[in-house]
């Protein structure tokens, strides 16, 4: 299976796109991606005066090497598919990818995906260069997501909804993320591992969903830190103090970096030069597996702009 899309999504900032102030402010913050969002965030007596915000966000630019993303409404709503037309008719060259939410069926994506092909064919752009982005946010969701993510070409990266799923779970908390009481454990590491299994099993990014309690960065920190420890891309950001830490957090340190591009180095050497399919570096013995990790981390490296040490 190809390895996941190179767009870098250590940090989505949510930006309802309903408010000129939030759409400014977020052109200067260092997210690797961004959505505006025309969803949650925006009461129905705005929808449509979102929709064209969005459009003209899109068509004035400012967003540097951004992946530029707008969240349409589901498809339980009456504004889906005029959001889909009105954004490819209106900004399609401006546009990298659109979050569908709430899919509980490959269906729903594959819908999506001709939908996009017709507008783009109708605009004169090329069919299939808009991505999409499946939001998982409820157990129909998880049931099916194998199925989701196998639905389409044009998929790109599987979004946890996390509050959604948990009201859809029943869950005994008010609080986005936090753990029941009564359950001695992680009460999420079944849907997050689901999910991400879905994802890599068709070379598909995963993306975490957004921690609410916005001022509190150790609390978004440790919260993120479960999820790329699992393998997760990145994570939805609320508040610009979550960007940097969703950048640094979900990117490898310096010194694991250098140390991947050690083991790529030996092993080609080892492989190439040497025609072995097994080299020592150091004490530690590297063979194809240790090649497959390292490449993990190289690639979430580069993604994330570092740099190899000189000496390394």
């Amino acid at each position: 299976m190809a390895a996941a899309p190179s767009r870098s999504r250590r940090s989505v900032l949510a930006v309802p796109a309903s408010n000129p102030r939030f759409i400014e402010k977020a052109r200067d913050l260092a997210a690797d991606a961004f959505f505006l969002d025309l969803e949650d965030a925006v009461a129905p007596s705005e929808k449509e005066r979102a929709r064209e915000a969005a459009v003209a966000a899109l068509n004035e630019g400012g967003w540097g090497g951004r992946t530029r993303t707008v969240r349409v409404n589901d498809l339980g709503t009456a504004w889906t598919y005029r959001d889909v037309i009105a954004l490819v008719e209106g900004a399609g060259a401006e546009l990298d990818c659109l979050v569908l939410p709430k899919v509980t069926e490959a269906a729903h994506v594959r819908w999506l995906d001709l939908l996009l092909t017709q507008v783009e064919r109708a605009a004169g752009l090329e069919p299939g260069r808009i991505g999409i982005e499946a939001q998982i946010e409820d157990a129909r969701g998880v049931a099916e997501v194998d199925a989701i993510a196998a639905s389409s070409p044009r998929l790109e990266a599987l979004v946890y909804g996390p509050a959604d799923y948990m009201a859809s779970m029943n869950m005994r908390t008010l609080t986005v993320g936090g753990q029941p009481p009564g359950y001695g454990a992680d009460a999420y590491h079944y849907v997050l591992l689901r999910i991400l299994t879905a994802a890599r099993a068709n070379g598909l990014q995963a993306i975490d969903g957004p921690y609410l309690q916005v001022r509190d960065v150790e609390g978004f920190r440790a919260s993120a830190g479960r999820t790329a420890g699992l393998g997760y891309d990145g994570k939805w950001v609320l508040h610009p103090a979550q960007v940097e830490a969703a950048n640094e957090v979900y990117a490898p340190d310096q010194a694991d970096y250098d140390r991947a591009e050690r083991i790529l180095d030996a092993y080609e050497h080892a492989t190439t030069v040497q025609r072995r399919g097994a080299v020592m570096l150091g004490d530690e013995m590297l063979d194809e597996a240790s090649r497959k990790m390292a490449l993990v981390i190289a690639a979430k490296g580069r993604a994330a702009g570092l740099r190899r040490t000189p000496e390394a």
